[in-house]
């Protein structure tokens, strides 16, 4: 895989959070999602690769772009499996709240789970803790295996949660413990990553979401020497099914790193479209855009912050206006 492939597809997230910061705060999250897909897959022409979308806005009847199985990149270059997400976090940009995403990963072919849209239950944490973790244990043994592995007390770990009613008992438990807790309203793969980034406060990611941001947080995870773990959740008979058509046979198997992202090297690329404690948010002046990015690859090592300025009259097509 080309080192080139980073900075190509930085590009990439970032027409995609120009596009959607448009909508910000205006309540129309599927406007928000249709305008950061179409500049995502236009961009995505451009890039020297050949790649096939794995995760991506739903099967072929389900989606006009981005869909599973749809090719990618300009047809040369590196063979590779694409996990995207548009625009994580729809309703953050519709009620102009913190961490929405354009998200994108890619592994070399047939290295990424080709996760079905479900919920999956993770454990996510940074390179401190990696192998300090079961997602089998209770969350108690859980969380005083990260605290001892960052030389921290019970009371200052920060545990990152969902905000969703099935996390009741979940966000009990770990109040038990003593531990703080995050509670977010949408985007879990910001939540995952920003596990491993000290500057966020945030320790651990504990709960269910779903299957395929799991997956794209899993690439960023590895670039970052993190680790995440995972179990599918199905919640009817197609979706057992689907995990049976995917070769798991056994749901409650854990999904280790190595089963959510394999091989030796993975990319990951993120831009704010709203503000985040990690990347700062579109921000529109006259003819101008500036955008924050985050693009980090495995091989390497590499985690580069990358500042962009725009001029959005000279790139019109990647700022959807509302006529």
């Amino acid at each position: 895989m080309e080192r080139s492939l980073s900075m190509e597809l930085v590009r990439v997230t970032e027409a995609a959070a120009q596009a959607s910061a448009r909508w910000m705060g205006r309540g129309k999250k599927d406007e928000a999602d249709d305008a950061a897909t179409s500049a995502m897959r236009d961009v995505f022409d451009t890039i020297p690769m050949k790649g096939t979308v794995v995760i991506g806005e739903g099967e072929m009847d389900e989606a006009p772009m981005l869909y599973i199985g749809e090719k990618l990149g300009t047809g040369f270059g590196p063979r590779v499996d694409v996990a995207v997400d548009p625009l994580e976090g729809t309703e953050i940009v519709a009620s102009g709240s913190w961490n929405a995403l354009a998200v994108l990963a890619i592994a070399d072919h047939g290295r990424l789970l080709h996760a079905p849209d479900m919920y999956m239950d993770k454990i996510a944490v940074g390179p401190e803790a990696i192998g300090q973790i079961d997602i089998d244990a209770p969350v108690a043994d859980n969380l005083h295996a990260v605290a001892k592995a960052k030389g921290k007390d019970i009371e200052d770990v920060v545990v990152t949660i969902l905000d969703r009613e099935r996390h009741a008992k979940l966000i009990q438990e770990v109040r038990d413990t003593g531990a703080r807790i995050k509670l977010i309203p949408a985007g879990d793969v910001a939540g995952a990553i920003n596990t491993a980034f000290d500057e966020t406060g945030v320790d651990i990611l504990l709960g269910s979401g779903g299957a395929p941001e799991g997956v794209i947080a899993a690439v960023g995870l590895k670039c970052l020497g993190g680790e995440m773990q995972g179990k599918l959740l199905p919640q009817n008979d197609d979706e057992l099914a689907r995990c049976t058509e995917m070769g798991i046979d056994d749901v409650n198997r854990p999904l280790l790193m190595s089963d959510l992202v394999g091989g030796e090297d993975c990319i990951f690329a993120a831009t704010g479209v709203t503000e985040g404690e990690l990347l700062k948010g579109v921000n529109f002046k006259s003819s101008k855009a500036t955008t924050q990015s985050l693009v980090m690859r495995a091989k390497s090592g590499t985690v580069r912050f990358v500042d962009g300025k725009h001029n959005v009259q000279k790139k019109p097509d990647f700022v959807i206006r509302d006529e």
